[in-house]
């Protein structure tokens, strides 16, 4: 990544409470960027950290998905709070789908929506398939949920699919998409909150330790952005850029509470998303030093 677009930055988008026009604006601003570059530079033009959340989100659904439209999209596999396969209840037949997806980030905001679906014979181990649909086609239909506390200013949705006309993405839904997603949403979302948190330093005249130590977690954020997702390597790497993370807390929380109350009061809201997957994390990071 160019670092200059990052240190020379000083400008920030004005919220937009309309996600995708939002999202459609920041594309316009940067022109033709990397994933990594999108989590980055997005992330420090974004107003809030729910907006950053969002923003490396939607990078970690361009690794996945490198074709993906240039607009913003969903990955909807959770049903009833849970990931295992053997759990899921919506499935795929004859390109068409059937079921519901309970949370949907932006869900109602979104132009494509990536939806893992049972598609396994009668009889068979439970197998996943990963397809595309698009809001509004006929037996696509998405409600907008009640706000939760948690970034208040990102919308969630509930999906409902009702013999669905789909497009098929090639490969294991579990093995290719869903799996991996969980190590690119940590790189991405980890690289747009550390760069958003990096902004508010710049704008709030940080100490210049705390705003060097953001930048070195972003050049190693760099690095494992080039791991692949199932390499066990990245994820030893990955886990110790959390532990940098985890250990500037109280540096930042402190730099927070020095500056403009505004940005303290949406960190103090927000910075719990970091720790929704942390249990994922462990586990994966237990299994990774195992093979060394």
């Amino acid at each position: 990544m160019p670092w200059q677009n990052l240190l020379n930055r000083r400008d920030r988008l004005p919220a937009n409470p309309d996600l995708a026009e939002g999202f459609a604006t920041l594309l316009q601003q940067l022109g033709t960027v990397t994933p990594f570059e999108l989590a980055v530079l997005g992330g420090r033009l974004m107003t809030t950290p729910g907006l950053a959340f969002l923003v490396g989100y939607q990078a970690a659904l361009r690794m996945l998905w490198p074709s993906a439209p240039p607009s913003l999209g969903a990955l909807c596999a959770t049903e009833q709070r849970s990931l295992r396969v053997a759990d899921m209840q919506t499935r795929l037949t004859d390109l068409r789908l059937s079921g519901r997806k309970d949370f949907v980030t932006a869900g109602d905001a979104a132009d494509w929506l990536l939806i893992a679906a049972r598609s396994e014979e009668p009889g068979d181990d439970p197998r996943l398939s990963l397809a595309v649909v698009y809001p509004g086609e006929p037996g696509v239909r998405v409600e907008k949920l009640p706000a939760i506390p948690l970034m208040p200013d990102i919308s969630h949705g509930r999906l409902l699919l009702e013999n669905a006309l789909c497009e098929l993405l090639a490969g294991d839904g579990w093995d290719a998409y869903v799996k991996p997603f969980r190590t690119l949403e940590d790189v991405y979302v980890l690289s747009a909150m550390t760069a958003w948190l990096y902004g508010v330093g710049q704008d709030s005249d940080w100490p210049q330790g705390l705003s060097l130590r953001l930048l070195a977690l972003l050049a190693g954020c760099a690095e494992v952005s080039r791991q692949a997702p199932n390499n066990p390597a990245g994820h030893v790497l990955l886990g110790g850029l959390f532990a940098q993370f985890d250990g500037l807390k109280v540096e930042v929380n402190q730099a927070l509470a020095d500056g403009p109350p505004e940005w303290a009061a949406m960190w103090q809201r927000d910075q719990s998303v970091m720790d929704l997957a942390a249990g994922a994390r462990g586990k994966r990071l237990a299994k990774a030093l195992a093979v060394f």
